[in-house]
């Protein structure tokens, strides 16, 4: 028997507005503000919120001397039509370049590593 369930995955960022932001215009969903916390609701899979971190330094994936901490995939139908949408979103092309794989690496516009993966 399981002890818990995930509830969400909360991600540190500089601004939680727009980067709750970013990910509803990738994911869908709706964009609930709190004091210091954002919420994405009302899209699929595990819920995703967003918290203030004052300091914040992203990952430095895949520099050996930095962690990527964490990464989200995100399954797509189509490779090219979700690369170009999340880089007209803001995000940056991390690994990419070897376009017969089944994923393609980027970082939010936090710094934060996402994989597009083909469904």
């Amino acid at each position: 028997m399981a002890v818990a369930a995930l509830g969400s995955v909360v991600l540190d960022c500089p601004d939680p507005l727009a980067l709750a932001g970013f990910y509803a215009a990738v994911l869908g969903g709706k964009v609930e503000e709190q004091e210091g916390w954002v919420n994405l609701a009302g899209g699929d899979g595990t819920p995703l919120a967003f918290q203030a971190a004052p300091g914040f330094v992203p990952p430095r994936w895949p520099r050996p001397d930095g962690s990527q901490q964490f990464h989200l995939d995100l399954t797509v139908e189509d490779l090219d039509a979700a690369e170009r949408e999340v880089l007209a979103l803001g995000a940056t092309v991390l690994d990419a370049e070897d376009r017969e794989r089944t994923f393609r690496v980027y970082a939010d516009p936090a710094g934060h590593p996402f994989c597009l993966c083909a469904g």
